[in-house]
């Protein structure tokens, strides 16, 4: 089951609809009642409420992203504010996405299966990236400056017949066929 951390302080609505969309929800009142309850779970999503007493959403927003531990748990922001310069804002402190109030429930769905779904997927990109040795992830870094089977070899410090079975052993964890298809993927992943 999804767990659905709800920072608001007044949760009532979200708490008893989402449930019935297969989510578990936990609530918090306001930002210091959520960073103590985010030390203690994990949490797959939150609905981080902009408004609040003791500790607003941006304050709290940048709490959870200065935690090694919740830095990357997806963030949704409501607001009543419809202010574009806020939203943007918002978006460069580490918020995923914004709703604004009032909002309709399957709009809000939506936008938290899009952003539960662009994150895993590019955690299990990172995988993909994190099964290299620190070697093999050189040499991609090499490969994708450019820089050819002998030049890497050279700045290696290493043999040509090494560099082409840590490019095999690539292709391999990476699950692509040549040298382009696994240097767009690694650029790709980085983006992401």
């Amino acid at each position: 089951m999804t767990t659905v951390l709800v920072i608001d302080d007044n949760p009532k609505y979200l708490k008893d609809a989402l449930p019935h969309w297969g989510y578990e929800v936990y609530t918090a009142g306001d930002g210091i009642q959520a960073l103590k309850i985010l030390s203690q779970n994990k949490f797959d999503i939150i609905l981080l409420d902009v408004m609040m007493p003791n500790m607003n959403g941006w304050e709290t927003l940048k709490e959870i992203r200065k935690n090694v531990e919740t830095k990357d748990i997806p963030v949704i922001m409501i607001t009543a504010v419809n202010e574009e310069q806020k939203m943007v804002a918002g978006l460069k402190s580490g918020a995923d996405d914004y709703i604004i109030k009032p909002f309709v429930l399957p709009n809000l769905l939506a936008r938290m299966e899009a952003v539960l779904r662009r994150t895993r997927r590019s955690s299990a990109k990172d995988l993909r990236l994190e099964m290299l040795t620190p070697r093999e992830a050189e040499v991609l870094e090499l490969a994708s400056q450019g820089k050819s089977n002998i030049d890497i070899a050279k700045k290696l410090v290493l043999s040509e017949v090494t560099i082409k079975s840590h490019m095999n052993s690539i292709f391999k964890k990476l699950k692509v066929t040549n040298r382009t298809q696994a240097v767009l993927l690694a650029m790709q992943l980085r983006r992401t």
